[in-house]
């Protein structure tokens, strides 16, 4: 087995397989020759001209179809179900090709510095503010994600939230549980009729909108964009519309610089006496210690929260003071609903999340594709096919800086490229080159050449 060539200046070349079967490429050669006789039009698979065992680290209970998935394809997988601090990754990261997380685990620049293998990020989940996305871009790292798959769990949560704050189920369950039989209808509503404000009219929100609307609820929604409504919902021109006018407020979206507590005391002071918060998006766009003064005052008349600033690693973890420091107050309030960040947490959404990030993880790894990374250039190319036995496909991520395509296809020219397609993103490009008549010899040539420039950060070939 051996291991990555090191370039200096911190560029890589390595390479990385996704099947089973170690030959050198002289009998891949061979092999797709043989292959031709058979005159079957099919793609190839691709292996390394380095082989090395792929070892990927996938954590937080990531869906066992997805490590099933990994395995199929010859991939050395270790699957843990908790999330890893920081200190832990530093310790293991360096000896993996590949890393699959959910929201828990942390891949900070630190941890890509020490990952001197790491091919590929997967996050089995919506979010990737988990990841250092520029640190792993620099590094020619992409990062892979699942936005859509959960959106249809995350929507009915919403709905099933609207009705338990409305008819204060949450409360009466628990009362009986304590042998307490309260019957009443005072401060209990029905969904029908009333508004529902939807702040991020994305996958999850418009989904909600359909639902709410079935439920006989007029939706109005906030966006940063003009999207085009589903139904009769409206979008209003400002979020300050939004929360003087709706019933029920809800959250659905990303968790960047300018939506960080951008529900917070003035936002929170808008809103209709009685109205109820929902926020499943992210943890730190609600000002929390606002919303408990909010809910104290009985301004608000209830609130659900899936999210939070700081979370637990692991179940069975405490959610206390230690965790944030307003967790016990919030604890008390009645009439609010807390959950452990499940929004996504069914078994439909994790199969489709789990099928979708480890295809695009093995699309990456054995084929050079970055369709759906988000902080990648997306490119690709058609597969090669079995007949054509004598390609070779670079995938050479590079600075973005002038000059450097010249000097690649220089070192293409004596060759015949059958195929090429470029793109950049910020200070990262992206090159997949399929060469025709190319030989073992040809490969080790080309290699040594595109090591050479300056512009290289990680290069592999397949074959």
């Amino acid at each position: 087995m051996s291991s990555p060539i090191q370039i200096p200046g911190a560029a890589r070349i390595v390479a990385a397989s996704v099947s089973p079967t170690a030959t050198n490429i002289h009998d891949r050669f061979a092999s797709v020759h043989r292959q031709d006789s058979l005159n079957v039009r099919q793609p190839r698979v691709l292996h390394p001209v380095e082989n090395e065992g792929l070892r990927l680290l996938i954590l937080e209970n990531i869906s066992m179809e997805a490590v099933s998935a990994f395995k199929a394809q010859g991939l050395h997988v270790d699957h843990h179900t908790k999330a890893m601090s920081e200190d832990e990754l530093l310790k293991k990261i360096g000896s993996y090709h590949g890393i699959g997380i959910r929201s828990k685990t942390k891949i900070t620049e630190k941890v890509i510095k020490a990952a001197t293998k790491l091919l590929v990020i997967g996050c089995f989940c919506i979010g990737t503010n988990q990841v250092d996305l520029t640190a792993a871009a620099s590094a020619g790292i992409p990062v892979f994600n699942s936005p859509f798959s959960n959106s249809r769990s995350v929507a009915e949560l919403v709905m099933s939230e609207l009705v338990v704050l409305s008819r204060q189920l949450f409360e009466r369950s628990f009362e009986l549980r304590q042998g307490l039989w309260n019957k009443q209808s005072k401060g209990c509503w029905e969904v029908r009729g009333k508004t529902l404000g939807i702040i991020g009219y994305g996958h999850i929100g418009s989904q909600l909108s359909v639902l709410a609307e079935a439920f006989g609820m007029r939706v109005i929604f906030y966006d940063v964009v003009n999207l085009m409504p589903l139904g009769s919902a409206r979008q209003l021109e400002s979020l300050d519309a939004l929360l003087s006018d709706a019933d029920f407020v809800t959250l659905h979206v990303p968790e960047l610089p300018e939506t960080i507590n951008m529900i917070s005391r003035d936002q929170l002071a808008l809103m209709k006496k009685g109205a109820y918060l929902i926020n499943n998006a992210r943890g730190k766009v609600v000002d929390i210690p606002a919303l408990i003064d909010s809910l104290k005052s009985g301004h608000l008349a209830g609130a659900a929260l899936d999210v939070f600033p700081s979370e637990p690693g692991s179940n069975g973890s405490p959610f206390d003071d230690q965790v944030n420091s307003w967790a016990s107050t919030l604890r008390s309030l009645p009439n609010v609903i807390l959950t452990p960040h499940i929004g996504g947490s069914t078994e439909e959404a994790q199969r489709m999340i789990g099928q979708e990030v480890s295809q695009a993880l093995l699309r990456y790894v054995g084929l050079g594709s970055t369709i759906g990374a988000v902080n990648f250039p997306e490119v690709d190319l058609r597969a090669i096919t079995a007949e054509e036995g004598d390609h070779v496909r670079v995938c050479y991520v590079h600075k973005n800086q002038p000059g450097v395509l010249k000097l690649v296809n220089e070192t293409f020219a004596p060759y015949n490229v059958e195929k090429q397609y470029s793109d950049s993103k910020g200070e990262v490009a992206y090159l997949m080159a399929d060469i025709a008549n190319v030989s073992p010899m040809d490969v080790t040539r080309l290699q040594e050449s595109i090591r050479r420039t300056d512009a290289n950060i990680l290069t592999r070939f397949l074959a």
